[in-house]
C-alpha cells in the first residue's frame, strides 16, 4: 500500500521464491536471499547487485545449488556450468 507521498508504508511484503515463484511466507525461517554483486573488467564492485531468494522448500529438496547455478547462467553471470538434462 502506498500513502499520498508514494511511499510504500505496508510493514512485511512477501519475497518470491527465484526458483519456484512460490510466495515466501513470514513463517519460512529456513528461506534465504544471496546478493551477488556486479563487476567491472578489474574486478571491482560497481555497487549492483542481482538478488535470489531461495525458500525453504527449495533448500530441503537439497536443489538450492543447482537452483542458483542455473539462475545464475540464465542471467550471465556464470558460462558452461548448468546444462538442461533429462
Amino acid at each position: 500500500m502506498e500513502n499520498d507521498k508514494g511511499d510504500i508504508v505496508d510493514l512485511y511484503i512477501p519475497r518470491k521464491c527465484s526458483a519456484t515463484g512460490r510466495l515466501i511466507t513470514a513463517k519460512d525461517h529456513a528461506s534465504v536471499q544471496i546478493n551477488i554483486g556486479d563487476v567491472d573488467a578489474a574486478g571491482r564492485l560497481t555497487g549492483t547487485t542481482k538478488a535470489y531468494a531461495l525458500s525453504g522448500f527449495v533448500r530441503s529438496l537439497g536443489e538450492a545449488d543447482d537452483s542458483v547455478n542455473r539462475l545464475a547462467t540464465q542471467d550471465g553471470y556464470l558460462k558452461n556450468v548448468w546444462q538442461y538434462s533429462q
